[in-house]
């Protein structure tokens, strides 16, 4: 399983996420290349107590967090990002391509620094372990890297 737990898979990562171009197109979705950039960005900010966001039920705080952490398959598309997430509504607004870029790979470092010290709440899948934070970032991150063929 795949986890920024692991160097290999964390650098992976961090050469696609390098790799990106403002005019990289998207394979599904409405977000542009640079809304995700920010997107991303955001949630970083979530886990790092810089931003916060609605919570959800009982049931995806259980089941759906077992099933999107644990279940070895891709993360579906079109899945309605939350209102604080979402560039068009709550998120942060796009500025410059490079500075947002550089702004996610710094929120990367910070996010890997923190370490054992993570302690947040997803807003769907609740607490979050370090192993789940792991695991929960290199897949969300490499959901959105695909979408964008990086």
């Amino acid at each position: 399983m795949k986890t920024l737990a692991n160097a290999q898979d964390r650098q992976q990562i961090l050469d696609r996420i390098k790799s990106l171009r403002s005019d990289n197109r998207a394979r599904w979705g409405k977000m542009s290349c640079h809304q995700m950039v920010c997107h991303l960005a955001d949630c970083f900010r979530l886990t790092l107590g810089e931003r916060a966001a609605s919570v959800d039920t009982f049931l995806t705080r259980t089941v759906f967090k077992w099933i999107a952490l644990d279940v070895p398959i891709p993360w579906p598309h079109g899945y309605k990002t939350r209102p604080e997430f979402d560039q068009e509504i709550g998120g942060t607004t796009p500025r410059v391509f490079e500075n947002d870029l550089r702004d996610l790979q710094t929120l990367f470092g910070k996010f890997m620094e923190a370490g054992p010290k993570l302690a947040w709440k997803h807003p769907s899948f609740g607490p979050m372990s370090q192993r789940d934070s792991l695991r929960w970032a290199y897949l969300h991150i490499d959901h959105h890297l695909r979408q964008f063929g990086a």
